[in-house]
């Protein structure tokens, strides 16, 4: 049964099943530690969304607040809408565990900042032509993980620990998944609605960050 809410925090915190259809404005860490349970918010959701959750699903038919996935290591969140700062930051993946976060606006500034893992997907929808869709310091202190932007024009600011370059057929294809999710979950055509360019950022190989994160075998 939906639930009408209004402020009310740590909503289906470290659920591990079941599912929470909410509408309305919770207060933050909406599904903060989730394990495994679906929650479909039909509105805007505060900060911290999926704080460090584990496994299960989060919809919002909406904006969210700052914070968003924050230390995010499983599951997936998907936001209609925009995403405030620091989105996906300290974000992490281990073994075949990786975390989602697919922003279909626009993201504020240090999205995916000391990122160590998983995908953050933003596509844009909304954002003013030869506009990124990104504020700034865009994967500051990134040291794993990927972020997809739908765009054509980077971020001019980027730090030098991240690496950036189209997206190829293979990049597509590992994130054709969540553009299908997405398009079923709000209504959307992949082909005419999330079409255009889209670039992949990721840890310079040369960042000293890399060897101070990542044990990386046979190599000094």
């Amino acid at each position: 049964m939906e639930q009408t809410v209004l402020g009310e925090r740590y909503i289906a915190c470290g659920s591990s099943g079941g599912l929470y259809p909410l509408r309305g404005t919770p207060g933050n860490a909406l599904g903060a530690y989730l394990d495994g349970a679906e929650i479909e918010l039909f509105g805007n959701a505060q900060d911290a969304t999926g704080d460090t959750m584990n496994a299960g699903t989060i919809t919002i038919h909406g904006n969210t607040g700052d914070a968003a996935g924050y230390a995010m290591r499983g599951g997936s969140i998907y936001v209609r809408g925009d995403a405030g700062y620091r989105a996906g930051i300290h974000m992490k993946a281990y073994g075949d565990t990786v975390p989602a976060l697919v922003i279909g606006g626009r993201a504020g500034s240090f999205l995916g900042e000391y990122q160590a893992g998983g995908i953050i997907l933003v596509l844009g929808l909304g954002c003013a032509p030869g506009a990124a869709p990104v504020g700034c310091f865009c994967g500051t202190g990134m040291h794993g993980g990927r972020i997809y932007l739908r765009t054509e024009t980077l971020p001019a600011d980027l730090p030098d620990q991240v690496a950036a370059r189209r997206a190829t057929q293979e990049d597509m294809r590992l994130i054709d998944p969540y553009l299908n999710r997405f398009c079923e979950k709000f209504h959307m055509d992949k082909t005419t609605d999330l079409g255009g360019n889209y670039y992949v950022l990721s840890p310079n190989e040369k960042s000293p960050y890399r060897m101070l994160y990542v044990y990386n075998w046979g190599q000094p």
